[in-house]
C-alpha cells in the first residue's frame, strides 16, 4: 500500500464566494463542471454520490460552512485502490475583491492515485472557472 498524499489546485473565479458556493452542494450545478449526475445532501454526514464519466464516486459530506467551505468524503466503490469514502476532499473559498480564489485539497490521496486526479481537478476547476464565472 502507497503511503497517502495530499493533493492540492488553486483557481480564481469571476464571481464572489456566495455566487460560487451552489456550485459545490446543488447537484444541478455541481454536474455543469465535474459529471452528469449527482445525488447531493449538504450536511454533515449527508451522501455525497457523484457520476464522473461513467466513474462512481461516494462519499459522505464532512463540513458545509457556506460560502466560504466545503468538505466531503470521496472514492470509488468497489475500488481498492481508492474505496469509497476512503479519502477527503476540501474546498476553500476565498474573496478577493469581487473575485474568488479556489482551493481545492484532495486529502489521504493514495500515492497511486495521484497521476490521475493531478491531471483531473485543475480540468474541473477550469470548467466551475467557466461555469461559475460566466
Amino acid at each position: 500500500m502507497n503511503p497517502p498524499e495530499t493533493l492540492t489546485a488553486t483557481i480564481r473565479i469571476a464571481a464572489a464566494p456566495t455566487e460560487v458556493f451552489p456550485y459545490l452542494v446543488q447537484p444541478s450545478l455541481l454536474v455543469q463542471w465535474i459529471g452528469n449526475w449527482a445525488d447531493l445532501n449538504p450536511e454533515p454526514g449527508g451522501v455525497f454520490a457523484l457520476d464522473v464519466h461513467g466513474a462512481a464516486v461516494r462519499g459522505n459530506y464532512v463540513s458545509v460552512e457556506p460560502p466560504d467551505r466545503v468538505v466531503f468524503t470521496w472514492g470509488i466503490p468497489g475500488s481498492d485502490a481508492l474505496p469509497a469514502g476512503s479519502s477527503t476532499v476540501e474546498i476553500l473559498l476565498k474573496a478577493d475583491g469581487h473575485e474568488t480564489i479556489v482551493e481545492l485539497i484532495h486529502h489521504d490521496l493514495p500515492s497511486d492515485q495521484r497521476p490521475q486526479h493531478e491531471a483531473g481537478w485543475p480540468t474541473y476547476l477550469e470548467m466551475l472557472r467557466q461555469t461559475a464565472g460566466s
